[in-house]
C-alpha cells in the first residue's frame, strides 16, 4: 500500500470520509424502499426499469394512478427526469428520501417522473453519472415519443413534447451538464427539453466569490477531486464551475438546451452565493431562454427533503408545480 494511503483527505461527519488511497467510508446509508411503496396514500404508482444490465443503470418511474385507472384517457402527462443529490458519491433513486419526494412531486405536478439511479463515485468516477443521466433522459424522451416504445407507461401516458429535467445538489449540477450536452450533441437529434429545475445546485471553484464561505471552497475541491480526479481544470473545470473565467464556460451557458430554467436556493445554504452567481451569469449571457430565481430565506441545503411538511418546502413545491405548468 502506498505510504500515507490511509491518510484522511476529507471528513464529513455523518456522511462520508475520503482517504488518500481513493477509498471512501460511507456513513450515510440510505434506507432503500421497493417500488410501489405508498401507492394507496399518494395515488401514485411506481416501478423500476433496468436500462443497462451491464452498468447497472436503472430508473424508477412514478405515475399518478388516475392515468392507470382511465386507460382510455388521451391526456398525456409532462415527463420529468430527475437526478438525485449526494455529492456524486451518496444516495439513490431507491432511497426512502427520494422515493417519497418524487411521489409527492408526481402527485402535485401531475407529471410522469423518471428518477435516475446513476452510478456513484469513486467506484465509477465522473463522467459516469453524467453519461447515465444523459442516457436515461434520451431513453425517457424516446419512449414517450414512440407509441410502441420501450416502456408502456411512457408510451401511453408521457408527452414527448413536454420534457423537463430537475435535480438537487449534485443532481442540480447534473442538470446543467445535461443541458450543455443537449445543445451540443452531434451524434443524434437531442431531446427537446421545455424546462429545467435546479434545486440548490452544487457548483464551486478554486477561489471564494463574494458571499461564499471559505469552507465551501474546501468542500468543493475535495469532493470534486474525488469524484472527478481527471478534471484538467480542477475545481475550475466548467462542469463544476460554470461561471469560471474563459470562453468554455461562457459558451456553455449561452447554449443551454432548454427553453426555461428555474434556479432555487436556500438563504442559509453554503452554496447560495454560487447559485446566485450562476443565475446572474446566465441572465446576463446571450442565452435566449427564460430564467427565474427563487430563494427560500432562513433554510439550509436541501431542507425540503429533510422537512417536507414545513412551510418553506410547501412553497417551494408550489413554485416548481407552477413552473412546470408554465406559470
Amino acid at each position: 500500500m502506498e505510504p500515507g494511503a490511509d491518510e484522511v483527505l476529507f471528513d464529513a461527519p455523518e456522511h462520508f470520509r475520503i482517504y488518500k488511497s481513493g477509498r471512501i467510508d460511507r456513513f450515510h446509508r440510505p434506507v432503500l424502499v421497493a417500488a410501489g411503496v405508498g401507492d394507496d396514500a399518494s395515488g401514485v404508482a411506481s416501478k423500476d426499469v433496468i436500462l443497462d444490465a451491464d452498468t447497472g443503470l436503472t430508473v424508477r418511474l412514478f405515475l399518478p394512478k388516475l392515468q392507470l385507472q382511465e386507460p382510455s384517457s388521451k391526456k398525456k402527462l409532462p415527463v420529468l427526469v430527475y437526478f438525485h443529490g449526494g455529492g456524486f458519491i451518496l444516495e439513490s433513486a431507491k432511497s426512502a428520501t427520494y422515493h417519497n419526494y418524487l411521489t409527492s412531486l408526481a402527485a402535485a405536478a401531475g407529471v410522469l417522473a423518471v428518477s435516475v439511479d446513476y452510478r456513484l463515485a469513486p467506484e465509477h468516477r465522473l463522467p459516469a453519472a453524467y453519461d447515465d443521466c444523459w442516457a436515461a433522459l434520451r431513453w425517457a424522451a424516446a419512449s414517450a415519443r414512440d407509441a410502441d416504445g420501450d416502456d408502456d407507461w411512457l408510451a401511453a401516458h408521457g408527452d414527448a413534447s413536454r420534457v423537463f429535467v430537475a435535480g438537487d445538489s449534485a443532481g442540480g449540477n447534473i442538470v446543467h451538464n445535461v443541458l450543455v450536452r443537449a445543445s451540443s450533441s452531434a451524434e443524434y437529434a437531442p431531446p427537446r427539453i421545455e424546462g429545467a429545475v435546479m434545486l440548490h445546485p452544487f457548483f464551486g471553484g478554486s477561489a471564494a466569490i463574494e458571499g461564499e464561505p471559505e469552507h465551501a471552497v474546501v468542500i468543493t475541491e475535495k469532493v470534486w477531486a474525488f469524484a472527478c480526479p481527471d478534471a484538467a481544470g480542477g475545481a475550475d473545470d466548467p462542469r463544476i464551475n460554470p461561471t469560471a473565467p474563459g470562453a468554455a464556460a461562457v459558451a456553455a451557458l449561452e447554449r443551454l438546451g432548454c427553453e426555461r430554467l428555474l434556479v432555487c436556493a436556500a438563504g442559509k445554504d453554503w452554496l447560495v452565493a454560487r447559485d446566485r452567481a450562476y443565475f446572474d451569469a446566465l441572465a446576463a449571457s446571450a442565452w435566449p431562454g427564460s430564467a427565474a430565481w427563487l430563494e427560500t430565506e432562513g433554510e439550509e441545503h436541501v431542507f425540503f427533503l429533510l422537512k417536507p411538511e414545513c412551510d418553506g418546502a410547501k412553497a417551494l413545491m408550489d413554485r416548481v408545480v407552477a413552473f412546470i405548468a408554465g406559470a
